[in-house]
């Protein structure tokens, strides 16, 4: 901070593992889902007849989370199948998200140095938010994308399922299909960019706020942007549950058969 703000978009490898890089996202990443294991893990094990407060609040967020699950795909047997992807999504990006606050982000990691021995070295650090690195988000999108676009396969069938975007009855038919098919790749890109820029510029506005004026301005902006934590992460698994409800939806014009 003593020359200034830096930021880059591509993260610098801290080590490599197989040839692969390991970055502080991916660190973070880890970080994230051992946290979300080990809760699970031991939250499980503690369950009681007789629920304290604690378990109470648990039950009733995941239930009201599977409840509206049901509620959206109209299916008990849909929604046990898919509420876990849906839980999971909103558990990693949120907890992600306000990972992304705690000071150790970007402030501890190591001083790295030109392999031939001239330049000067740079800071590396361990963590950094996860969502703010656009392979997150996308990697999530993707995980997303296939799940809808399998689950309309299974549940339909190729050729029916196929037919939302493949129609020769008429010209316009044929059009909406091209549309269809573009909305759904599309998908990847809305999904993605909108968690991505969402959080990197919150997290670059902190840092701007918190490096000029670091004293009691950042916090309206802190508790504002944990809001925008919470949003974004609802928001991402909520348009995951509506596209799985619009894959396994009949065609247009079957609704009746």
């Amino acid at each position: 901070m003593a020359e200034g703000l830096h930021i880059a978009l591509a993260q610098e490898p801290l080590t490599h593992v197989m040839g692969l890089p390991v970055t502080p996202t991916v660190i973070t990443s880890v970080l994230v889902t051992v946290i979300l294991l080990t809760f699970a893990f031991f939250t499980g094990r503690s369950l009681k007849v007789v629920p304290g407060k604690f378990q109470v609040a648990v039950e009733e967020t995941v239930g009201g989370v599977y409840n509206y699950t049901k509620e959206a795909l109209e299916d008990a047997r849909l929604a046990e199948r898919f509420f876990p992807l849906i839980m999971t999504i909103f558990l990693f990006i949120l907890l992600s998200n306000f990972l992304g606050f705690l000071p150790v982000m970007e402030t501890i990691g190591i001083e790295t140095h030109p392999e031939d021995g001239h330049g000067e070295g740079h800071f590396v650090p361990f963590f950094y938010p996860v969502n703010a690195d656009l392979n997150i988000p996308l990697t999530l999108a993707i995980i997303s994308f296939l799940t809808v676009e399998i689950s309309g396969i299974a549940y339909l069938g190729f050729l029916k399922y196929g037919s939302k975007f493949v129609n020769l009855k008429s010209p316009i038919d044929f059009a909406i299909g091209i549309l269809e098919i573009i909305g759904n790749f599309a998908r990847l890109i809305s999904l993605s960019f909108r968690l991505f820029g969402n959080i990197l510029a919150g997290h670059l506005l902190i840092m701007v706020i918190m490096l000029f004026v670091p004293l009691l301005l950042p916090l309206p902006f802190l508790f504002f942007e944990v809001f925008v934590a919470v949003m974004q992460a609802a928001i991402f698994a909520l348009l995951t549950l509506f596209f799985l409800k619009l894959s396994i939806a009949e065609p247009h014009g079957q609704e009746a058969h």
